[in-house]
């Protein structure tokens, strides 16, 4: 199975593609779709990252969520792979976090463009596809008992895909993401510091989660 890293395509891709992904990547870069950012790569365009918001009243909310789509050699007849380098607890992807939804499978058309997969991969954190997972065990929980699910991936949310930042995607200065999907940066002095209460909350939680 492929891995988010594993995949450039650079060189095998005509300049006539890739002078198309550029231009493409630039005006998502310039004009961002609501709640999504694109992270533009200049040594490899065929290694496209963004990051994506998580849509409000899901459980993926409050956290911002790093995406990979890496083009392969005969882009754009084939669609590319689509990755969560961000940890997500979702039906349509997979451990390595390869995401599978049918735009990037059967209903690929060659004309689709880099912002209609990323909206696509958003529209997928608010209408889960339990019928075609990845993750057996989300997608089970989904279709038999959606308020564990949903306990799940707003822990998994939590522990993995909160985000240090000034500002909000879609601002016109754009976000000012210090981490995402990891570690958390080290508090200054002055900075507010949590609770006791609220540390143990999240040991707690992290210490589950592991059990899970």
């Amino acid at each position: 199975m492929a891995t988010a890293s594993s995949i450039s395509n650079v060189e095998n891709l005509s300049p006539q593609i890739i002078r198309r992904v550029a231009k493409e990547v630039n005006e998502l870069a310039n004009e961002p779709p609501e709640g999504i950012r694109v992270i533009i790569n200049e040594q490899d365009i065929t290694d496209i990252q963004a990051v994506i918001e998580g849509p409000a009243g899901t459980p993926y909310a409050g956290g911002f969520f790093k995406v990979k789509l890496a083009l392969g050699k005969d882009f754009p007849q084939g669609p590319p792979k689509a990755f969560f380098l961000t940890k997500i607890f979702h039906p349509n992807v997979a451990k390595n976090g390869e995401i599978c939804v049918n735009t990037l499978k059967k209903d690929w058309k060659s004309d689709l463009g880099i912002k209609h997969i990323l909206l696509t991969v958003k529209c997928l954190l608010i209408f889960p596809n339990a019928e075609s997972a990845l993750n057996e065990e989300a997608g089970k929980l989904l279709l038999e008992r959606y308020d564990d699910y949903s306990d799940r991936a707003k822990m998994m949310t939590e522990i993995h895909a909160q985000a240090i930042r000034k500002g909000k995607l879609g601002l016109e200065n754009g976000p000012q993401l210090l981490e995402v999907g990891g570690p958390l940066p080290k508090k200054h002095a002055g900075d507010k510091k949590l609770t006791a209460e609220k540390k143990k909350m999240l040991k707690d939680k992290r210490r589950t989660l592991k059990r899970l």
